[in-house]
C-alpha cells in the first residue's frame, strides 16, 4: 500500500515511524513510552487523507472539518489533545480533554494542502510527538459578479462597465445621468479606469450605475466588496446596495450620522423597516484616499436563522465582532427572517420604496460580490488587489522639486493635493541641483494630508541627498525626518536617517500609534542590521506597509501567548530591501492627519527633526510595491 504524503518516514535519531492504516488515518509509533504516543487521526466530513496516488480537494475555506483524536491503543494514561492547523499561528493551538474527542470546528483558512497536527498529553500533563493528518481544501466557488470600472475614459460615451466574473450569468452595470463617467484616478494604477460619480454641477450629482437585474440570492450568505475613493462626508454615500421593493436588503456605505464605514442589513421587506449594521471602529475616516471595504452576510450553511451573522472589513480588518441578525433584530422588538432583494445591484445609490437617494461623491473601483461567505483570509487577498501574482499600486502624490521656482514645490499627479510650502527660512529652491535645499536648523516644506489611508497598505519614497558636512557639526544621535505625516505630537509614519556615530548615518522607516491622549501606544523602527546611509550623493529611499502582513504578536491579555497581527515594515534603499534586526510588526490601526513634511518631523510632542540636505522628489502610492517594482516605478530614470 502506498503511504500517505503526511506519513513520510522521519530520521532514525527520532526513533519515529509513521504510518497510514487503510481506513484513511494517520498513526506515528514511538519507542519511548515516557510520555504519549502519538495518536490517531481519523477524518469524518468532508476532508480526506492525502496519500501518494490521490489528494482530493474536499470542502473549502471557511468550511469546517470533523475528526476524530484516539489514543494510541498501547496508552492507557492519555486525558487529552492539543491540535492546530499547521498554516494557523501557534496562539490558535487548542486543548481538548478525553482518550476520545471528535473536534468539529478544524477551519482551513485558505485552499490548498492543510495538515492537522495533533499531539497527546497524559496525567502528569506531559505531551508527546505530533501525529499529522494531510488534506487537500477545494477551492471556492469565484465570485458571482466582477466590476472592473475601466471600460472606457472621460469622454468616449461609453456607459456599460462589463461584469467580467465567470460564475452564473453575467450582469453588466450601465452608467445613469450626466454625471456618471470614467476617472484615471482608479486604484490600478496607470493606464486603468474608475467609476467617476463625483461631479462638481449639482444637477449631476445625481449619478449611479446598476445592474438590471439581481446579482446575487441576499436570502443566503454573500459578499461585497470594492475599493472607494470618498471625497464628500457631509450626507450619507451608499456605495453597493440591493434594493427589493420597500427596503434594501444590504447596503455597503458612509455614514454622516455614525461618521464611519457601515455594512448594513434590513430585517424585511416593509415600509417600516428595522436595520441592523456592522459598524467601522474608527470614526471620521479621511477623505480623498482610496480604502477598501468588504461586507459579509455568513448564513452559515444551515437553515436557523439564529446563526446568521453580519460583518464589516475595512482594509481587509474585521471591524468589531460579527453581529447575530436575529439577536439584534429581537433587541429592536423586530424578528428576522432572510429575503431575497429582486432588483438590480446598485452602485452610487439608495433605493427605497422607488425612491432614489444619498448618492455618492467620488469614484468606486473594483467592485464584486459572491454567492457565500468569504472567510477572513479570502477577505485579505482581496484587499491586496493582486494583479498578475504581485499587487497592484497606484501613484496618488508626488512632489517634484526638479524644475520648481519661488516658495512651493508643485503636486504633479492626477490627485488634487496642493503644492508644498516652503517654509519662511532655511529652505530654498536650488535650480543648478533641481532640488529642494534645507539647512537642517529651520529649513522644511509642508502641506496637510493625509493622501493615503494608513490602515491600508502604502509606500512613500523620497530621492534625497544627505550633506555631509552639516551633519557632521550634529551630536550623536541626532535623528532628522526625510518625510513624514503627523499624527498629533508624534509622527504616524515617517522616514528618517539617524546619525549613530561620528561619520556614521543609518536610514529608518517608522510607523508610530497614539491613543485618543497622545500617549504611544506602539512604536515600529525598521532599521538596516549593518546598511551605513552614504552622504553628499543621490540615493532613493523606501519605505513600504503592507497592511495585509500577518504576524505574530503578545496577546495584550495574557503576554505569554500569541495571536495573530496584521501590518508589516519594509524599507529599501536603492532596490535593496534593508533586512531589519528588529521585529518589522505594526498591528495598530493608526491614522494621521494635519501636516505631511519634508525636512522636519515630530517626536514626543515637539516639532524638530530638521534635515541637512536636499531633495528631489517625494512620492506616495497607495498599495504595496515589490523590489521589481521600485526598481520599475522608482529608479529607472523615466520614473
Amino acid at each position: 500500500m502506498a503511504l500517505p504524503a503526511a506519513a513520510a518516514e522521519t530520521p532514525a535519531s527520532s526513533a519515529s515511524e509513521r504510518a497510514a492504516a487503510s481506513d484513511g488515518q494517520a498513526v506515528e509509533r514511538r519507542t519511548d513510552s515516557a510520555v504519549p504516543k502519538a495518536p490517531l487521526i481519523k477524518a469524518v466530513s468532508p476532508y480526506t487523507l492525502c496519500t501518494a496516488d490521490l489528494c482530493e480537494g474536499k470542502g473549502g475555506p471557511g468550511v469546517a472539518g470533523t475528526f476524530t483524536f484516539e489514543a494510541d491503543p498501547t496508552d492507557t494514561d492519555v486525558t487529552g489533545f492539543r491540535w492546530r492547523l499547521l498554516s494557523s499561528s501557534a496562539g490558535e493551538t487548542k486543548e481538548v480533554s478525553g482518550s476520545s474527542y471528535t473536534e468539529t470546528t478544524v477551519v482551513p483558512k485558505l485552499a490548498g494542502t492543510q495538515v492537522l497536527s495533533v499531539e497527546a498529553k497524559d496525567s502528569d500533563n506531559r505531551y508527546g510527538p505530533p501525529a499529522e493528518f494531510t488534506f487537500k481544501v477545494a477551492l471556492p466557488e469565484g465570485e458571482a459578479g466582477r466590476w472592473r470600472f475601466d471600460d472606457g475614459v472621460a469622454g468616449s460615451g461609453v456607459t456599460v462597465a462589463k461584469d467580467t466574473a465567470t460564475v452564473g450569468p453575467r450582469h453588466d452595470a450601465h452608467l445613469r445621468t450626466a454625471g456618471a463617467g470614467w476617472s484615471t484616478m482608479a486604484r490600478r494604477g496607470e493606464a486603468d479606469q474608475s467609476l467617476w460619480l463625483d461631479s462638481a454641477t449639482p444637477s449631476h450629482q445625481r449619478a449611479y450605475a446598476a445592474t438590471e437585474e439581481a446579482a446575487v440570492d441576499t436570502a443566503d450568505s454573500l459578499t461585497f466588496s470594492t475599493w472607494v475613493y470618498l471625497t464628500d462626508a457631509s450626507s450619507s454615500r451608499m456605495v453597493m446596495t440591493a434594493p427589493g421593493t420597500q427596503a434594501q436588503a444590504f447596503a455597503l456605505y458612509y455614514s454622516s450620522s455614525s461618521r464611519g464605514w457601515v455594512f448594513s442589513h434590513t430585517v424585511a421587506d416593509s415600509a417600516t423597516p428595522v436595520i441592523i449594521t456592522s459598524h467601522s471602529d474608527a470614526a471620521n475616516p479621511p477623505l480623498r484616499v482610496w480604502t477598501h471595504l468588504t461586507g459579509v452576510f455568513d448564513t452559515h450553511a444551515d437553515t436557523d436563522p439564529a446563526n446568521d451573522t453580519l460583518q464589516l472589513y475595512v482594509n481587509g480588518r474585521p471591524q468589531g465582532t460579527a453581529v447575530k441578525l436575529a439577536a439584534a433584530a429581537t433587541a429592536q422588538g423586530a424578528t428576522y427572517r432572510p429575503w431575497n432583494a429582486l432588483d438590480g445591484l446598485q452602485f452610487g445609490r439608495s433605493v427605497i420604496r422607488g425612491e432614489s437617494g444619498l448618492y455618492f461623491r467620488g469614484r468606486i473601483d473594483e467592485s464584486a460580490v459572491w454567492r457565500r461567505a468569504l472567510s477572513p483570509d479570502e477577505v485579505l487577498e482581496e484587499a491586496r488587489l493582486l494583479q498578475d501574482g504581485v499587487p497592484a499600486n497606484e501613484l496618488v502624490a508626488r512632489w517634484d522639486a526638479t524644475g520648481a521656482t519661488g516658495t512651493t514645490v508643485g503636486e504633479v499627479s492626477p490627485y488634487p493635493h496642493p503644492a508644498m510650502r516652503l517654509s519662511e527660512t532655511g529652505a530654498v529652491l536650488d535650480s543648478a541641483d533641481k532640488a529642494l535645499k534645507l539647512d537642517g536648523t529651520s529649513g522644511y516644506a509642508s502641506v496637510q494630508g493625509p493622501v493615503v489611508d494608513e490602515t491600508g497598505s502604502f509606500t512613500v519614497s523620497a530621492r534625497v541627498k544627505l550633506d555631509g558636512p552639516e551633519l557632521a557639526t550634529k551630536p550623536a544621535g541626532y535623528r532628522a525626518q526625510v518625510a513624514g505625516q503627523r499624527a498629533g505630537g508624534q509622527s504616524s509614519w515617517a522616514l528618517w536617517v539617524v546619525k549613530r556615530a561620528e561619520d556614521l548615518y543609518q536610514w529608518q522607516f517608522s510607523r508610530t500609534a497614539t491613543d485618543a491622549s497622545g500617549k504611544v501606544t506602539q512604536d515600529t523602527v525598521v532599521t538596516p542590521a549593518a546598511d551605513v546611509a552614504e552622504v553628499d550623493t543621490w540615493v532613493d529611499v523606501t519605505g513600504v506597509f503592507d497592511a495585509q502582513e500577518p504576524f505574530e504578536i503578545a496577546d495584550p491579555e495574557d503576554p505569554s501567548q500569541t495571536r495573530d497581527g496584521l501590518g508589516g515594515l519594509r524599507l529599501y534603499v536603492g532596490s535593496h530591501d534593508m533586512q531589519s534586526s528588529a521585529n518589522r510588526g505594526f498591528h495598530a490601526v493608526q491614522q494621521g492627519s494635519g501636516e505631511l513634511a519634508a525636512g522636519r518631523g515630530t517626536q514626543g510632542g515637539a516639532t524638530g527633526n530638521y534635515l541637512p540636505g536636499s531633495l528631489r522628489q517625494l512620492r506616495i502610492w497607495t498599495g504595496v510595491l515589490t523590489r521589481d517594482q521600485i526598481r520599475e516605478k522608482v529608479l529607472d530614470p523615466e520614473a
